[in-house]
């Protein structure tokens, strides 16, 4: 059997090498270098947390939206213009996270995919010979005070209840493990099975590498739609001629709402634009990736510098980066280490902005096409790509196969749209 995979992200790469490993020939059709700039794979927060089991939308966050309209740098920002095309999507997105019971079953879905991640992909990297790109050192959130760590009770309640595991750091234990942490915060929490990746472009694109080397083929080409024949999918179409298989999984990231819909379905894929900024040669830093309860940005030391990833803006595939988000994410990385100096010259710090593709619910489409079962959506995973990866490719790859699935896929079925 022979399997086209769309896209060369992280999915589509773990999804490649899953579907080799289970038997199939596999060809990987993808228009741009895989672990480009060009992709979210690039340019996220390095995050493998199996403690991202809360859900993007909360209740309560409906308050919220005229500041979201209001103030274009916020940590989420709408911009006015996109607001029309992107309403259905939002109101949905609210809705998703109205009850603290939705919420709740969201996180378990979550919990699926993300548990044991770090080991997933630590296996991976080592296969692929990059497996010093994989720490397993823990996660840290960092907090002015333990009232704000109990401000967020949901979401710890949420990671509770899904089997998530911690440790309360006092300030003195913070000042040990923190030394360059400016003092404004006082109080932690360690989640040790959490994980992170050094630089996530080169490990997409050595995951590649490494299928290319088991004899999958990589096509430099834009899948556009399919070829048919009563409900049985024959081959790939592509701007550079028809592509024959017998399977197909849609892992386009942001870019693959009209692939879903040559597939029969139009699915509510909206881009979550996020920014991250990249200091070389950092004075001061982490010992340990950490997020700051005040600015909900990742702070992570990764192969080329020290990175702050963060930031949500809905403005859709097309509108221009607002670099000012990016400035935010590195002012934000300056107050929280006093040691880093405050005139870095414009050559040290590399500004990126990318689409995260996110599907209102805060759960990922994995599962077969309305036009054809021999085709299967793989995409939409939000916050979640780089760390629920492995198990995603899993459960796509035992679809493919009819085989029983490593998790149950029914929250992630794109019927759920339909």
């Amino acid at each position: 059997m022979h399997v086209a995979i769309l896209g060369g992200g992280i999915v589509g790469a773990c999804t490649a090498l899953a579907a080799q490993r289970a038997g199939f020939t596999v060809t990987l059709i993808e228009p741009e270098t895989p672990g480009g700039e060009q992709a979210a794979s690039y340019g996220n927060g390095c995050w493998l947390s199996p403690s991202s089991v809360v859900p993007p939308a909360v209740p309560g966050l409906w308050k919220k939206l005229p500041k979201f309209l209001s103030d274009p740098l916020g940590p989420l920002a709408i911009r006015w213009r996109y607001l029309p095309q992107v309403a259905p999507w939002l109101i949905r997105y609210l809705l998703a996270g109205w009850t603290e019971s939705r919420v709740m079953k969201t996180g378990h879905a979550l919990r699926a995919l993300v548990a044991g991640a770090p080991e997933l992909h630590a296996a991976l990297a080592e296969e692929a010979g990059v497996g010093h790109l994989i720490e397993r050192r823990g996660l840290l959130y960092i907090y002015p005070s333990r009232a704000d760590f109990e401000a967020e009770a949901l979401a710890w309640r949420v990671r509770r209840e899904t089997g998530v595991k911690w440790l309360e750091l006092s300030e003195d234990e913070l000042r040990q493990r923190e030394p360059d942490l400016d003092r404004r915060y006082s109080f932690g929490v360690m989640v040790e099975e959490g994980g992170h990746c050094l630089n996530p472009g080169a490990y997409v694109a050595a995951l590649i590498a490494q299928a290319e080397a088991q004899g999958m083929k990589r096509l430099a080409a834009r899948a556009t739609g399919f070829v048919m024949d009563g409900g049985r999918l024959k081959a790939i179409r592509t701007d550079q001629g028809d592509v024959p298989a017998d399977k197909a999984v849609i892992s386009a990231g942001a870019y693959s709402r009209v692939l879903a819909r040559a597939a029969g379905d139009d699915l509510p894929l909206e881009t979550e634009r996020g920014y991250h900024a990249v200091i070389a040669d950092a004075e001061a830093g982490p010992r340990t990736p950490m997020m700051p309860s005040d600015g909900k940005m990742s702070l992570t030391w990764t192969a080329t510098g020290l990175r702050v990833a963060g930031q949500v803006e809905i403005a859709g595939l097309e509108a221009a980066p607002n670099w000012k988000r990016a400035e935010i994410l590195r002012d934000h990385l300056l107050r929280s280490f006093p040691g880093l100096p405050r005139d870095l010259p414009a050559d040290r710090v590399k500004f990126w902005m990318g689409h995260r593709p996110s599907m209102p619910d805060g759960l990922p489409c994995l599962g077969p096409a309305s036009a054809s079962a021999d085709i299967l959506h793989g995409f939409g995973h939000g916050h979640v790509g780089l760390v629920a990866a492995p198990r995603s490719a899993e459960l796509l790859v035992a679809l493919l196969a009819g085989k029983p699935a490593p998790i149950p896929a029914g929250p992630y079925s794109p019927g759920r749209f339909r």
